[in-house]
């Protein structure tokens, strides 16, 4: 199903892992956590107040982010982001909103800033761009990545709503409401493998590069996140010693843990690509 340049699916995990340690994927992942963090409460404070405006629902608003996201992050830190989220926007202005955009821009693309690096890592690549250029990628791809979080939080809070209004206008029927109920979901994971995509397509600093809508990194690390996620939520349900270890602080390790997972799932299928180009290109050369 998929070209992975000769090896096997043994030689890419035993190959996966070598360069992991050789890499310091890990480490790459611990900077991203950092940045993750900072970013993630100026990015949603911006996404509520910007939507809010939009469509003057401010806690209906608020209260569906939080819960698609405590779907995925850890209680710990799905209360953590409430409570900030709630001290954060209790008053309502265009200044708030600028700060919240500026933040999470600065934060996160310094996080795509780590991506690049430790993507150039694994295929043996240099930093060859200006400190401009580098820092410009990073502001673009952020306002992409960006922009499509908002396309995908938009139809997860008010695609029934939008469905229901294109139906009634253009006489489609309840057919159609339905149908788009069905697909939003798989459409909005369409997002997240395109995200994905493109911070492996734009991050690294290749020359000859080809972009894939499915390659075998991005679907690796979709899946990865997703698993890690659930798994996290899961243990830290059911068998977790943080609260017991940390104490008032557990909330905002847990947060940070689930940020360095985030990232190492991020990293790892970036990875996966590289070390199916390593592979096809001893191929080539012989």
């Amino acid at each position: 199903m998929f070209d992975l340049g000769g090896l096997t699916w043994r030689e890419l995990v035993r190959s996966l892992s070598r360069e992991a340690r050789e890499k310091d994927l890990m480490g790459w992942a611990a900077q991203l956590a950092f940045f993750f963090t900072l970013s993630l409460f100026p990015l949603l404070l911006f996404l509520m107040l910007l939507l809010g405006f939009m469509t003057g629902e401010r806690t209906q608003l608020r209260d569906s982010l939080l819960f698609y996201l405590s779907a995925v992050a850890p209680v710990s830190a799905s209360q953590l982001i409430q409570t900030t989220i709630e001290e954060m926007g209790r008053s309502r202005g265009a200044g708030k909103l600028s700060f919240g955009l500026l933040a999470a821009l600065w934060a996160a693309s310094n996080g795509l800033r780590v991506v690049s690096r430790a993507l150039n890592a694994a295929y043996n690549v240099e930093q060859r761009r200006k400190w401009w250029h580098e820092r410009s990628l990073a502001v673009g791809l952020t306002f992409a990545l960006g922009a499509m979080i908002v396309v995908a939080v938009t139809l997860i809070l008010y695609g029934g709503d939008i469905a229901e209004q294109l139906a009634i206008n253009l006489g489609l029927g309840t057919a159609f409401t339905l149908t788009w109920k069905l697909v939003q979901y798989p459409v909005v994971l369409f997002f997240v493998l395109l995200t994905f995509s493109a911070i492996y397509y734009f991050a690294p600093n290749l020359e000859n590069r080809k972009w894939k809508w499915l390659a075998p990194g991005t679907l690796i690390g979709v899946c990865l996140w997703l698993m890690v996620s659930f798994a996290f939520r899961g243990y830290l349900r059911n068998f977790s010693m943080i609260k017991t270890t940390y104490g008032s602080f557990a909330s905002v390790v847990v947060l940070m843990l689930w940020c360095y997972l985030t990232g190492a799932a991020i990293l790892i299928g970036g990875f996966v690509n590289a070390v199916i180009a390593h592979a096809k290109n001893r191929q080539t050369t012989g």
